[in-house]
């Protein structure tokens, strides 16, 4: 049964999570995570997706002014994509940011996941960017 829910920063659990965003983000492109990054962290909200005890994805909320939170670093397993894990996981973010009265969801989405996002009911609000050297859009959603 899945189970998504918030994970503290600093804890084993954390750590797993970063793992698993490493090895789906970050390692394909031949980056790593610095202390800085990692440390500026603390105040984000960490979610995981857990089937029975096995992570199986991950994604971060970022609140933000004036009723936006931004989502960032969604990744699902490699051998878990296509079973509906990252949806139910952007939902469960939702949820928690219509919770706490937040009214527009936005993120930087790989250009690769676009039509994922935009299933999802996000657009895009401007023109494709680099970032961590491949394609982005800016995308959003009213809560």
């Amino acid at each position: 049964m899945m189970q998504i829910g918030t994970v503290a920063y600093g804890t084993t659990l954390y750590d797993e999570l970063v793992a698993l965003r490493y090895e789906v983000l970050r390692k394909p492109l031949g980056l790593f995570f610095t202390d800085e990054q990692l440390a500026s962290e603390k105040n984000y909200i960490h979610f995981g997706a857990y089937d029975g005890e096995e992570l199986v994805g991950t994604l971060q909320l970022v609140p933000e002014a004036h009723g936006r939170m931004k989502m960032r670093q969604v990744a699902v397993d490699p051998s878990r994509q296509g079973e509906g894990i990252g949806a139910l996981m952007v939902e469960a973010a939702e949820a928690f940011a219509r919770d706490k009265d937040f009214i527009i969801m936005h993120c930087h989405a790989r250009a690769s996941a676009a039509h994922f996002y935009e299933r999802l009911g996000y657009q895009k609000t401007g023109d494709m960017f680099e970032e961590v050297t491949i394609p982005h859009w800016a995308m959003e959603k009213h809560l």
